[in-house]
């Protein structure tokens, strides 16, 4: 479903367009999801939402339900919490180290502290993606 389009049935929006994100923010984390798959042979992986207690274990089993977990990287935030989830797959990681992960999280909670989620996830994005190199 593209962001413009209802839900069937409903006449109503998808839900995606009552959280923190205007229209034109979802299409630039879109196209940086996009761009950082493409460049790498990754899958990369947003979330945004509430994470249950122990976090960094919530957002592992969210990695784990992801299609292709061992390339995939999840990007899991918790703006209500100030929580911020970086999980590699097992491929993904040999790519990623944790190191490299670490400085992409610190930029990016640079950017939430200053107001621009959307901003912070797309550096964040461009940085993992750019350490990954082409796969």
């Amino acid at each position: 479903m593209t962001v413009g389009e209802k839900q069937a049935g409903t006449g109503n929006p998808p839900e995606v367009l009552d959280g923190p994100f205007s229209t034109r923010q979802l299409l630039r984390i879109d196209e940086a999801l996009r761009l950082a798959d493409q460049g790498t042979g990754l899958v990369f992986s947003v979330f945004v939402g509430g994470l249950d207690e122990p976090i960094r274990e919530h957002a592992e089993r969210l990695h784990r339900q992801l299609a292709e977990p061992d390339r995939s990287v999840l990007i899991a935030v918790s703006p209500n919490q100030r929580q911020l989830e970086i999980v590699t797959g097992r491929h993904a990681r040999k790519r990623i180290p944790d190191t490299y992960a670490r400085l992409a999280a610190l930029s990016m909670v640079a950017a939430f502290g200053g107001g621009d989620l959307a901003g912070g996830i797309i550096n964040g994005l461009d940085q993992l993606a750019s350490h990954a190199g082409k796969g």
